[in-house]
């Protein structure tokens, strides 16, 4: 084992791993709880129950995708970085797909594990430096950002201290109300948590969150913290029964958006990751390719399972930092996410108001990447910004990306720049017009 992930290379041990998988693991375990709450739609009131997928079966799907993921990347990539559903990916997923668009949340499954396939392919063709190289900087930080955006909103949304107003659309909750009163407790502590550079600091500001609530007997105590790994029959396998209904245009442009996010987020955490670790050899990243199907894989499998795109997670910096340099650092991850299953329990405890300072904080993390966008330059920095601002303004990921992406050859074109335009531009410039049409129609 010593041998294989290179240990003595590396400058590591066993030990350091071991606390290097273990600090990941706490820095990522929010997303246990957070995504069945909202692959559920659990804050969304008077939804038929066929909208809802069951809490219990992502739960479980939840911790096997980022188990196997993890154990994946571990073994294949020799990364020590750890992978789960990812955060506003879930959101699409949930609140653009499911309920903006109506589609089954069966078929948006199978959506994920389309877009999971093609990246596999996409991978093991050599494609992805084309891809890569043909969407514009400006736009690939600006649906980051607008993803950041679009997450806080639905956090400040749960919390109720954003709230529907006739007048002017929205306005300002009741914060004198308990549930707002705790959400607004774990912000500050969360907040507090991460400032001071707290390993897990989301995880243990919705810890503190939900003990506060319990304590003050606005969330009731769980009558069990360890129980049976909750059945995965409502959502194993429906994938695949449902592949055959994606083949529409509405379902090109999600599949197009889970793929898009999925490909540069884990691009981005890969290199994030790696430069903290110092495995970026002559601005070359060893083994990218491997670590690239790592993650796809991981995809596949976990829309299998029940859940919407695992991708890998920045938060493995933590494990970085605390000295995880070998991929041995995701094996131990993925071993207290199998750990995890038996705690479903604990998902009774985790309410609105406690997953609300987790989205906010998460969304904040997200929009960083706004100090990089060159804003002097306006025919880039026009479709980035309403690539930014109308992912939250429409509640949909998707139509942020296709009316960023339609401005973009257009403002190009213009400013004479139609030579730095890549023909991919082009073609998802069809794609995305034709999305708008369909939907008018």
């Amino acid at each position: 084992m010593k041998n294989y992930f290179q240990f003595e290379k590396a400058g590591t041990s066993y030990k350091k791993e071991t606390v290097a998988g273990i600090t990941t693991f706490l820095s990522m375990a929010y997303i246990l709880f957070v995504n069945p709450s909202i692959l559920s739609l659990s804050t969304i009131p008077d939804l038929p129950d066929q909208m809802r997928m069951d809490q219990g079966a992502v739960f479980t799907a939840t911790a096997l995708a980022a188990a196997i993921g993890s154990l994946i990347m571990g073994l294949l990539g020799r990364y020590p970085i750890a992978l789960a559903p990812g955060m506003g990916l879930n959101a699409f997923f949930a609140f653009t797909v499911v309920l903006t668009m109506g589609i089954p949340w069966q078929t948006a499954l199978s959506g994920v594990m389309a877009s999971g396939l093609i990246f596999i392919v996409l991978t093991l063709g050599g494609v992805r430096e084309k891809i890569i190289n043909a969407i514009p900087q400006e736009l690939k930080l600006a649906v980051g950002a607008g993803i950041g955006l679009f997450i806080t909103f639905i956090g400040l949304q749960n919390a109720g201290i954003i709230v529907d107003d006739p007048a002017v659309l929205v306005g300002l909750g009741d914060l004198t109300n308990g549930n707002t009163l705790l959400a607004i407790f774990g912000i500050v502590v969360t907040v507090i948590l991460m400032v001071l550079r707290v390993n897990a600091g989301v995880f243990i500001g919705m810890v503190i969150t939900a003990i506060v609530g319990m304590v003050v007997g606005l969330i009731d105590v769980p009558k069990a913290v360890v129980a049976p790994i909750p059945s995965l029959e409502p959502t194993f396998g429906v994938a695949i029964q449902h592949f055959g209904d994606i083949f529409t245009i509405q379902m090109l442009v999600v599949i197009l958006t889970f793929l898009f996010v999925d490909f540069f987020d884990t691009a981005g955490t890969l290199v994030a990751v790696a430069n903290q670790a110092g495995l970026i050899k002559d601005n070359k990243l060893p083994r990218a390719g491997k670590a690239l199907l790592a993650d796809s894989t991981a995809t596949v499998a976990g829309a299998i399972l029940g859940t919407s795109t695992t991708t890998s997670y920045v938060e493995s910096t933590a494990g970085v930092a605390a000295g995880g340099r070998t991929g041995f650092t995701s094996i131990v991850t993925a071993m207290f996410f199998l750990i995890a299953l038996f705690f479903s329990p604990l998902l009774s405890v985790v309410t609105a108001s406690v997953t609300a300072p987790a989205l906010i904080i998460v969304g904040a993390l997200m929009v960083s990447n706004l100090s990089k966008i060159k804003w002097d330059a306006f025919e880039v920095a026009v479709p980035a910004f309403l690539t930014i601002i109308m992912m939250p303004l429409t509640y949909s990921i998707a139509t942020g990306i296709a009316i960023g992406f339609i401005f973009y050859p257009i403002t190009m074109v213009f400013k004479g720049k139609r030579k730095e335009i890549h023909p991919i531009m082009y073609g998802l410039f069809v794609i995305f017009v034709l999305y708008f049409v369909f939907l008018v129609e």
